[in-house]
């Protein structure tokens, strides 16, 4: 993978440098506070960004606001939100802007490098990684999560298995020999067993999955 590290700790943004490149990845930059990402990216490929969140300079938020600005303007290219801190908040910004392709660990749980570069490999790859604690608190279920799963059809489950994989509606309707708009129905029908309510605050995709891998 090419990589561009955004961490205004110094040991660990070299250290990530460090370790990557030690396993074959290339580091196309290293930088120190969240301004610096889009220019590091304006000439080159990158697969994904390894960002922490507070940055200077006021180490509140500034991670979060470039990740969304990255996003925007590179919608391709990966994010990991990489942080000591776990906030909500920050999660349901990121995915507001995007549902693929992000991620955001806690530094704290990573305790083995091979966990920690598959996670940077699937969010390259375009699928969403959420430490636990994060997942648990966006997920919120209002019911017994194990029952309203037990209504799902057999087929139904195998619709929010391959969400799960990160697989589009027509990717999934392609692996099931299934028409779109009969894979549209079956996620329609997942959505609302899980009683997951289309609003502008939450993605029901993203809630959906999470409900399924915490299961």
């Amino acid at each position: 993978m090419r990589i561009v590290i955004a961490d205004d700790n110094t040991i660990v943004r070299e250290g990530l440098a460090s370790l990557l490149q030690g396993r074959g990845h290339e580091i196309v930059a290293a930088v120190g506070d969240g301004a610096a990402v889009l220019p590091a990216l304006t000439s080159e490929h990158v697969d994904v960004v390894v960002m922490d969140i507070r940055m200077p300079p006021t180490h509140t938020d500034e991670g979060v606001r470039a990740a969304v600005a990255l996003k925007a303007a590179r919608p391709e290219v990966g994010v990991l939100l990489f942080s000591q801190y776990a906030e909500v908040r920050w999660a349901r910004t990121l995915l507001d802007v995007a549902t693929v392709g992000v991620g955001y660990l806690l530094k704290d749980r990573v305790a083995e490098v091979a966990t920690f570069i598959e996670s940077l490999q699937q969010v390259a790859a375009g699928k969403v990684v959420l430490d636990p604690e994060v997942a648990a608190a966006l997920v919120q279920a209002p019911r017994p999560l194990r029952d309203r799963l037990d209504r799902l059809t057999a087929r139904e489950t195998d619709v929010l298995r391959l969400m799960a994989e990160g697989r589009s509606n027509a990717a999934i309707a392609e692996t099931l020999f299934l028409s779109g708009g009969t894979v549209e129905k079956h996620v329609t029908a997942v959505f609302a067993k899980l009683g997951l309510e289309a609003t502008t605050a939450d993605h029901r995709r993203v809630l959906a999955v999470l409900r399924f891998l915490s299961a």
